[in-house]
């Protein structure tokens, strides 16, 4: 298996694909195959290794939902609850219909930010995605200056830009895990990122992941490429109102794309969502929750809009932050009913197999991501065949 996998990573990178990459293959918590290949720092002609930090970007979303979960478990948070309940600036809410602003019929249950059918999105050039565009116009903005936005107030400027569809009536994938990190922060009374840090880095031994990386860990954070008219180039890209340096704790921890980790890291809290909860000995989140956690939550109504923009996800759902198999049948992919996981904009990659015991992560930091997307199912295929 290591063998397959090395030559995938080897040939993609020889092909101009990626600059570098790594993949790690665990079963039943066991380590069973880690593979590097390519460059980190295509300039100072740095290998990528197995402490190599990633962006993550929305591999972020199911730290963030488990995050969620904790508090559900503690009876802090109801998941049927009103959003605003909690984030009170979200009572009165506008849909955003043919150019016109009219109440929302129903608010935003907590649920509907986990299920991605609250009706807040990411930018894009529909009339609500170019005013959410606009906060995230502003968020980039601030990022570099002496007052940057913080999760509150994106959070607060989201509810005021209103919605694209009455919540839980369609699934939009948009920043509804941003809001969640202003919540959790409102029931905490901390920071997004010291309740991470309290509840999960500092109990899973996830030394390497944050929101920042410290100038002693920074060479270690990969570069991100883009492909030019010569080949590969580094792109210096601040997405999403996230330093690209990430050289500061930011203002704005994001729950949708915020975190930075290594493949081990991560690892740990994959092994710690199939172990039930439990991490060596410590309890980390209930069975209770983490079974709820890893089921998908689009009722037969939504998951049409599912399929609408991502054709790959026929056979699955979608729930808590995360996709979920539903007919291994339908995917493109070797997959077993009830895995589940998520992926990065740069092409990271997460999965969890608990009817095999397997999980699979990947290291990238590409954009354009169809060819890392490509190389990612081809590896997730070798591993299933293999160890499934």
């Amino acid at each position: 298996m290591k063998e397959k996998i090395f030559a995938a990573l080897q040939r993609a990178v020889e092909h101009g694909d990626i600059a570098g990459a790594n993949v790690l293959v665990l079963k039943d918590g066991m380590e069973q195959a880690y593979c590097e290949y390519g460059l980190r720092d295509m300039e100072h002609k740095e290998g990528m290794s197995r402490d190599t930090i990633f962006r993550m970007y929305s591999q972020t979303k199911p730290i963030t939902a488990a995050a969620v979960m904790l508090l559900v478990a503690q009876g802090k948070l109801d998941l049927s609850g009103w959003l605003g309940e909690y984030l009170p600036y979200f009572w009165d809410v506008n849909v955003i219909q043919d150019g016109t602003r009219v109440p929302a019929k129903t608010p935003i249950m907590v649920r509907d930010l986990m299920n991605m059918t609250s009706g807040i999105v990411y930018p894009d050039d529909t009339p609500c995605g170019i005013l959410c565009g606009k906060i995230f116009g502003e968020l980039a903005d601030r990022l570099y200056g002496n007052n940057p936005m913080t999760t509150q107030e994106f959070a607060g400027k989201i509810a005021k830009a209103g919605l694209a569809f009455e919540p839980g009536e369609q699934f939009r994938y948009g920043a509804s895990a941003d809001i969640l990190g202003a919540l959790i922060e409102e029931i905490s009374g901390m920071s997004f990122r010291d309740f991470l840090m309290e509840n999960f880095f500092g109990p899973l031994g996830m030394k390497d992941t944050d929101f920042y990386v410290p100038q002693e860990k920074r060479s270690r954070l990969a570069k991100v490429y883009d492909y030019g008219e010569a080949g590969l180039v580094e792109l210096r890209t601040d997405h999403l109102g996230l330093r690209y340096e990430r050289d500061v704790v930011p203002a704005f921890q994001s729950g949708g794309a915020g975190l930075c980790s290594t493949l081990d890291d991560y690892a740990n809290f994959a092994r710690m969502l199939l172990n039930g909860g439990n991490f060596q000995g410590k309890q980390i989140l209930p069975q209770a929750a983490v079974r709820h956690l890893t089921h998908g939550g689009l009722n037969e109504r939504q998951k049409p809009y599912l399929y609408e923009g991502w054709v790959w996800m026929r056979g699955y759902t979608y729930g808590n932050l995360m996709r979920v198999c539903e007919d291994e049948s339908q995917t493109t992919l070797f997959a077993g009913k009830g895995e589940y996981g998520w992926d990065g904009w740069l092409g990271t990659f997460f999965s969890n197999e608990p009817k095999y015991g397997i999980t699979l992560l990947f290291g990238v930091q590409q954009i354009g991501m169809g060819q890392a997307a490509t190389l990612v199912r081809k590896i997730k295929n070798i591993v299933m065949g293999e160890l499934a």
